[in-house]
């Protein structure tokens, strides 16, 4: 299988990589922002749930097609932006729904977690600096003469999925205590809200002109 030295250099590039804010982090800290702790972790976990689709995908093949067609590659950028844009636009639109007697209410019901990480996947799923990182960057730690290339991609892409885990959820546990302060006054939490709304529309927009380098 694969070789600790080969494992370590994943690590350390994945880690390089992970700490560079991209589109998922950004997602979870306006979230965060938005919504408070238990909205965060559920959108981080849905984030390296998504992002081992990713992994799953390249294992199979998928990430390299996706990585050679610019067309396929558009297609995938273009789907992740539009739904970022999605939810910024519902998050500005529902600000004055928040309340600050809300962050003292009991948690909502799991169904609310589950959209939670629903949302957390399809961001994760269609995230370009992690299909270009999984297709271009995961197949060139496999050893070739060790066989079961899948099997060495499946446990090799769990190492950024654990970092990305810690630093996601720290990214937006971070986010959330700094949405305390913000919780003292209805209209503060108003303009958390439609901060967080347009923030994720400007990223939605900034992924869409993404270019394949990044």
């Amino acid at each position: 299988m694969v070789s600790a030295d080969r494992f370590l250099a994943f690590a350390a590039m994945s880690l390089l990589v992970i700490v560079i804010p991209g589109p998922s982090v950004l997602f979870v800290i306006g979230r965060g922002l938005a919504h408070g702790r238990r909205t965060a972790v559920a959108t981080a976990l849905g984030n390296v749930f998504g992002s081992y689709v990713l992994v799953v995908a390249v294992a199979l093949g998928i990430g390299a097609l996706v990585e050679r067609s610019a067309t396929v590659f558009l297609a995938v950028k273009l789907a992740g932006a539009a739904y970022l844009v999605f939810l910024g636009v519902q998050a500005f639109r529902h600000r004055k729904d928040m309340k600050v007697s809300d962050m003292s209410a009991p948690a909502g019901p799991a169904r609310g977690d589950v959209r939670t990480v629903v949302d957390g996947i399809l961001v994760g799923v269609t995230n370009p600096k992690g299909i270009v990182f999984f297709a271009a960057v995961l197949p060139q730690f496999v050893d070739h003469s060790a066989g079961s290339l899948p099997a060495q991609m499946l446990l090799l892409g769990l190492v950024p999925i654990a970092i990305g885990l810690v630093t996601d959820t720290l990214w937006g546990l971070g986010a959330a205590a700094a949405r305390g302060w913000f919780a003292r006054s209805e209209r503060r939490l108003s303009l958390v809200g439609g901060a967080g709304g347009f923030a994720m529309i400007g990223l939605g927009v900034t992924v869409a002109a993404t270019g394949r380098s990044d």
